[in-house]
């Protein structure tokens, strides 16, 4: 007898393992519905679709086999699907049916009023009539959650449903369980895992209660709640490290001046001065840097293999030892990007980009980022629907794209484009096909009198593409994609902030989250791009690397600007 996991095969579970190892608990695997007899407490965590995980448990024999343990009485905690699993129904699988021991169905947020998916960390409202915390939960901490579907905290509609929550969280002007809490049944919408030290103490709490406590929550009255004038929703700062070989073979952070990652090679007097000669510039190890900005308050991390993993992603050990070893040290976020893609090994095994995600999400990302790869799907995609005479802004995928396959298995939220644009000057009169895009340059700017449009790039920004941003964004979108970072060839590397303009026409475009990033020099740059655009997020690498600018400066700069930043 003892803890066991419950993995039903999709979504990044290492995450959570790795928290356990970190609070020194030991645990085992559920590999057969045998174990189940086994097990004295039983954690579930997942992302994912709801339908993928019912099939999964469905054709590995454990769907009946969790009913029956939860039905027993012996303590049970659910993380996102694991908690999702519990109600009747979800409209992302209608056809699929929960275990039911929640009357209530879990459907898709609103998408009036918000972006969606719901990606970050928001504030939880406890129900507990007295004022006092709960399974470690803590009304003045911020948790993290990614989804899209929720379960609707409404006492009117489901009330035996809200007779379950024990937390409840505000998004736009919807308010859904963020957790439940009956007798053996505890259960979390937002990843602990993923939330830091908060949301560790909430796993070592729950842990820490003796087997007998976990089996037996305290009936306690409820409050009832309606939404706040806002959200508890904050915004984002980002911390990007571009990863790539050094000339002796090391893994190394970099940082590129306009895409260029080498020092400037040394000149005599009188001699041009080039960039391509130097060494690459090396600002530290992968690791070590993403445990130092985990402790600085990032809220979350990227690493990005500029490199592109050349010879096969399944086979570049270093970086994959790289995601492994960071997921041991940080618990927030990590975004891993670079060769997500269908790949051919050089001894001729082919590789689906559902594959390389899933190798990846298993050494411990959350998200993966697809770039260049996204450019051409949403080119063939276009291509395609004017060959049938069909509007191209109407196109849709046929399924077998990256962004596809993975959105499916994993959830839109586990899929990140990260899109490199650059403007192209045309005269104020352009009257081509991207004027509905065009941008004036404001009087009394040094962009007045101009005007442009933003252009698509691939290679990291060597080789324009016949596609719009707007194109671009809007493709992704429509591909399954659950989150844009946007950043921009002309801002990178410049300090001057990032370049609102894209970032309003991006904004403006799509319905998903969208994380800015290129040309931050200061903490007022952050300020700005969120009074001015309204994004979710916002990323910076170099400044943060050569301590410019510290994460803790721009949150505290945030805050005094009243806007909602997890400190």
């Amino acid at each position: 007898m003892g803890l066991f996991f419950l993995d039903y095969g999709a979504g990044n579970v290492q995450s959570l393992a790795n928290s356990l190892k970190k609070l020194g608990y030991d645990f085992q695997w559920i590999t057969s519905a045998d174990d189940f007899h086994k097990a004295s407490s039983l954690i579930f965590p997942g992302v994912g679709a709801f339908g993928q995980a019912i099939d999964a448990l469905e054709s590995n024999g454990l769907l009946e086999p969790l009913r029956e343990y939860i039905a027993s009485g012996k303590p049970y905690f659910g993380i996102c699907i694991g908690m999702q699993v519990l109600f009747q129904s979800s409209t992302e699988n209608p056809s699929k049916k929960g275990l039911g021991i929640i009357p209530s169905p879990i459907d898709e947020f609103s998408r009036t009023d918000k972006a969606v998916p719901h990606i970050g960390w928001n504030a939880v409202d406890l129900l507990d009539s007295e004022d006092k915390s709960d399974e470690g939960l803590s009304r003045s901490s911020h948790y993290y959650f990614v989804h899209s579907y929720r379960a609707k905290y409404d006492p009117s509609a489901y009330p035996e449903a809200a007779e379950w929550a024990h937390g409840v969280t505000q998004y736009g002007q919807e308010m859904f369980i963020a957790s439940v809490r009956r007798a053996n049944v505890f259960g979390t919408q937002f990843h602990p895992e993923k939330s830091g030290e908060a949301g560790l103490k909430i796993i070592s709490s729950w842990l820490s209660e003796s087997e007998a406590s976990r089996s037996r929550a305290p009936a306690t009255p409820r409050i009832i709640l309606t939404p706040h004038p806002k959200d508890g929703l904050t915004k984002r700062i980002v911390a990007c490290m571009d990863v790539r070989s050094n000339d002796d073979g090391d893994l190394v952070v970099t940082k590129g001046d306009q895409y260029d990652v080498r020092e400037k090679a040394p000149t005599t007097p009188g001699s041009v001065q080039t960039s391509s000669s130097g060494a690459v510039r090396n600002l530290g190890k992968p690791v070590a840097l993403a445990a130092k900005y985990y402790a600085a308050g990032a809220d979350e991390l990227c690493l990005m293999n500029i490199t592109s993993f050349r010879h096969s992603p399944l086979l570049d050990q270093p970086m994959l030892a790289v995601v492994r070893a960071a997921a041991e040290e940080v618990f927030v976020p990590l975004t891993i990007g670079g060769g997500i893609k269908d790949t051919v090994d050089p001894d001729g095994t082919k590789r689906s980009a559902l594959q390389v995600a899933g190798v990846y999400f298993r050494a411990g990302a959350d998200k993966v980022s697809i770039a260049s790869e996204a450019v051409k799907t949403v080119e063939r995609m276009r291509d395609l629907a004017k060959e049938r005479g069909e509007d191209p802004d109407l196109a849709s995928g046929d399924g077998t794209s990256g962004i596809e396959t993975i959105a499916s298995a994993y959830g839109r939220q586990a899929v990140v484009v990260s899109i490199d644009p650059r403007r192209v000057y045309v005269e104020p009169t352009y009257d081509g096909p991207y004027k509905s895009e065009l941008i004036i340059g404001k009087n009394g700017t040094e962009e007045s009198g101009k005007a442009w449009w933003y252009q698509c790039t691939v290679s990291g920004g060597r080789e324009n593409r016949p596609l719009s941003v707007v194109q671009l964004a809007r493709g992704v979108e429509k591909l399954g994609a659950g989150e844009i970072v946007l950043n921009s060839i002309d801002k990178d590397g410049t300090g001057k902030g990032f370049d609102i303009d894209l970032i309003r026409l991006v904004r403006q475009t799509v319905g998903i989250p969208i994380v800015a990033s290129s040309g931050a020099g200061s903490a007022a740059h952050f300020v700005e791009v969120f009074e001015k655009t309204g994004v979710e997020a916002a990323l910076a690498a170099g400044i943060f690397h050569r301590g410019e600018v510290g994460i803790m400066e721009v949150k505290k700069s945030l805050a005094q600007a009243g806007q909602n930043a997890r400190i």
